[in-house]
């Protein structure tokens, strides 16, 4: 399945809606206003809360966990490297990997050797937009959900760079 998410999505308190190819809106995103660290809940158009994702604080690098049901169900932490970022991605559901150019939305997502997910800002015309394709066999809103924490680890590492 192909969708759209807005680039640099966080703001605190900020809600969106990522859209598929046809521009419905398939789930909706709703962050915390006021709280340390982010904070944010993805959930389906009927507003069941499908992942809730939370920043660790006090941690040298990024580092964020995703539940399901109060129950943890992965750990995404960016390890320190010189040349490419790299993130550890770990889940109930397998490890997964980045790879490709994460800075300019242009990159893959694969477990087991596999793609399961591709993200790629030359999809969209917009500049403030980029595509996901999510494998059909995958969970999506956990793989929404993961494209979106690599996405503010990204955001926050441009903002300190400014």
């Amino acid at each position: 399945m192909r969708y759209n998410i807005k680039q640099k999505i966080f703001s605190f308190g900020d809600n969106f809606y990522v859209k598929d190819d046809r521009d419905n809106n398939i789930f909706k995103i709703q962050g915390k206003v006021f709280a340390l660290g982010d904070k944010l809940k993805l959930c389906d158009m009927q507003g069941k809360e499908l992942i809730y994702i939370q920043q660790k604080l006090f941690k040298l690098l990024p580092e964020y966990n995703l539940f399901r049901n109060d129950v943890l169900i992965a750990k995404v932490k960016k390890e320190l490297s010189f040349f490419k970022p790299k993130f550890v991605i770990e889940s109930m559901m397998g490890n997964y990997r980045i790879e490709g150019e994460i800075f300019s939305h242009n990159f893959s997502v694969t477990k087991a050797g596999r793609t399961v997910a591709v993200v790629n800002k030359k999809w969209i015309s917009f500049s403030d937009t980029y595509g996901v394709e999510i494998d059909d066999n995958e969970d999506q809103a956990f793989m929404v959900s993961l494209v979106i924490v690599i996405d503010q680890v990204i955001h926050d590492n441009n903002s300190n760079n400014n």
